[in-house]
Formats: C-alpha cells, structure tokens, sequence
C-alpha cells in the first residue's frame, strides 16, 4: 500500500482506519468547491466544506486512485459530474459527485508507481480537506525561461515613461472576505477586517489630491474570488491595482512588511505565501506559467516592480519613524493568482505579520493601520512623481 500520513488535530478530529474523521451527527452541508494546484515538490488538491464534517479516505487499485468521501454533505450543483484535468505526470484527473444523497465523493485517478506518500489533513477557517501527493524525484527537465522584466532603453525609461503615462484611477483590492477570513491572529483578529479598514483609510487619503478616482474590489464584508479582483480593475480601467494583505507565518517570531509584483519565484518563502494567498482560487495552478505567459507583459512586471518598490520604501520608512523593530522584507517576484490578468501594474502588500504577537497588537490599533495607510499612499504618490505626473 503506497506510504500515507495523517494528521491528528487534538480536540476536534479523530482518524480511524480505514481512515475516518469522526464528529457528532450534524446537518448536511454544501460542498462548494474541490481545487488543485502543483509546487513544485508536491500537488495539493483541496475540499472546500466550510464546516468540520466527518470524512474517510482510502487507495483502491486497478486502476489506481484516492478517494475522499464527505459525509453529511451535498454538492454545489455547478459541481456534479465535474473532472478536474491536472497538469502533471503523476495525476491524470479528479473526479466529483454525489456518492450517496448525503456523501460527496472526490476520487483522484493516479499512477502510485509515480508517487512517493500522500497525506491527508483537515485545516480549519474555514474547514476544508488537504490531499498533498508528493512525486517520486525525477530527472529535471532544462527549466522554462520565465518571462523578462522589460528593460529600461539607455536613456534609463521604460515604456511607460516614454509614453508619458500618467496615473488618474487607482483599484484598491482588500484581500479576503466573506466567508474567506484570510489569517487569523490568536485574539481572533481577522485579516478580511484588518485590510478593509486599510484600504478605506488609503482611499481617503489618496481622494485628498483630487487628482485620482479611488474604486476598492470590495467595500464591506463580502466573498469576491480571486479571479475576479483583476476583472473588476480591468472594466473600471484602472491604472494602478493594488491588494492589501495581512502576512502569517508557522514560527511566531516572524515579522516584517513585504510587496510583491507577479513573476515566477525560485524563493520557497515566497512560494509558500503565495500558496497560502491562492488558496481560495478556483483554478488548476498547475497552469499557471502557461497563464503568465499569455497576459503578462514585459512592460507591466517592470513598472509593477517599480511601484512595489516605492511601496515597500514608503511604507517601511513610515513605520519606522513611529515604531520599533519594523523589518523591512523586501520586494520580491511571486506566483499571486491575485495579480495574474491585471492589465495595469499591479501589486501585492502584506502589510503586517498576524500571526506575531506584537504586530497582532499594533494592527488591533486605529494609530499602526492609519501609519500602514499613509506609508502606502506616499510610495503611491512617489511613483506617479516618478513618471513625471506627479
């Protein structure tokens, strides 16, 4: 039987063999999404519940497969019947349906021969199941060239500054919503919260110039996919997208503010930021190059990174003068579903660490938000400067 873990999360779930999550008897739910997306080292494949419900799952032969079965569930009706194709070697596809009027069952066609171990976990806010699938190591392949960040001509300007673009409306995105929290601190402090309340205070005071049109993807406490934050800046004709998130890392000690632009990332600490922000993508990630590829112009990943280095500076530099121990992480490429189809530059700001204790605090507080806000507002007005609009 090929190698598997469990995870066992005291207090709240029990595994038994075959391997069975026991709960207490509890009203049906809705099964409203089954995702994948492939790291490099492994494929994750998630099920999203919303509410802790009993579950087994087991690896059946000829041919071969896991399945997960869901019980006192329902299928969201746009799910019955669906096959999800997964991009790689090791797994062919996912299968969905109602087994049972009250069980879901998710079942992964694979080949074991390619397959290392799996693990199966729960993770909880909301619940859902994790299948990892770890490949046996390969022989690499000569890696694809990612796409190049345009380069400035010898005069020093990129496209943009030749054109002589300006900066009229800015698309504030708040990460998270809805049913989707983001991270939560250990008060409870939710991130959804923390970054609205952020990108309501930037919006006043970028609307204080009069010179730009603020629009933010969400204005109250509502789910807006990921997909469709781009969208929004794409039909409002944005000429600047930025999204706001709170950071939070396993070790507690972490801390520190960092920005990013969309480009691929050899960085593992970047790549587990971006998994932990992609995770309520409905989309296959194993796609994701050949989707950067299409919609990512040179032009746009330079003058991101551009605005994500004004961003960054202002920021850590305004924190700085009001508050200790302000790190300054840096500005980095990473594969953010978030930011992917922006048609404008676009960037991503983990503002804060919630899951350290002091940054929890300070983020609790309307001072450290409106320091975040206005840091964020002068790399926004630095960079229109620096295309000579400003």
């Amino acid at each position: 039987m090929m190698k598997r873990t469990t995870w066992l999360a005291i207090g709240w779930i029990l595994f038994v063999s075959p391997i069975l999550a026991k709960t207490s008897p509890l009203h049906q739910v809705e099964v409203y999404n089954v995702r994948s997306y492939t790291h490099p080292s492994y494929t994750r494949i998630v099920i999203d519940v919303g509410q802790l419900r009993e579950y087994i799952f087991n690896e059946l032969k000829s041919p071969d497969r896991i399945y997960i079965d869901v019980f006192q569930a329902k299928l969201n009706p746009i799910l019955h019947g669906k096959t999800i194709y997964v991009n790689n070697p090791y797994i062919h596809r996912i299968r969905i349906a109602q087994k049972t009027p009250q069980t879901v069952r998710v079942v992964v066609d694979l080949n074991f021969k390619q397959i290392k171990r799996y693990e199966v976990f729960p993770l909880p806010d909301p619940f859902r199941i994790v299948l990892d699938i770890y490949p046996r190591p390969q022989e690499k392949a000569s890696p694809e060239t990612p796409p190049q960040p345009a380069r400035p001509t010898k005069n020093g300007y990129t496209l943009a500054r030749q054109l002589g673009l300006g900066v009229h409306r800015i698309v504030l995105d708040p990460g998270h919503g809805g049913r989707d929290p983001g991270c939560i601190g250990r008060s409870g402090l939710k991130e959804k919260d923390v970054v609205l309340d952020i990108c309501l205070r930037l919006k006043k005071l970028l609307e204080t110039k009069n010179q730009f049109e603020v629009i933010l993807t969400r204005e109250s406490d509502i789910f807006i996919p990921l997909e469709n934050r781009t969208i929004i800046a794409n039909q409002k004709r944005a000429d600047l997208y930025i999204s706001i998130h709170a950071n939070a890392n396993p070790n507690r000690k972490k801390r520190g503010v960092m920005s990013f632009y969309l480009n691929f990332s050899p960085d593992p600490t970047v790549n587990a930021i971006a998994a932990r922000e992609n995770a309520t993508s409905s989309k296959n990630i194993g796609k994701m190059k050949e989707i950067i590829l299409k919609i990512v112009q040179n032009s746009k990943i330079k003058e991101s990174q551009e605005l994500a280095r004004a961003i960054q500076k202002s920021l850590v530099n305004r924190l700085k003068k009001h508050f200790s121990a302000i790190k300054d992480m840096g500005v980095k490429g990473g594969p953010f579903w978030v930011l992917i189809g922006a048609e404008m530059p676009s960037v991503l700001v983990e503002i804060s660490h919630l899951s350290n204790p002091t940054e929890e605090s300070r983020l609790k507080t309307a001072r450290y938000r409106q320091e975040i806000a206005y840091g964020i507002y002068e790399g926004i007005i630095n960079y229109v400067k620096s295309l000579g609009k400003g």
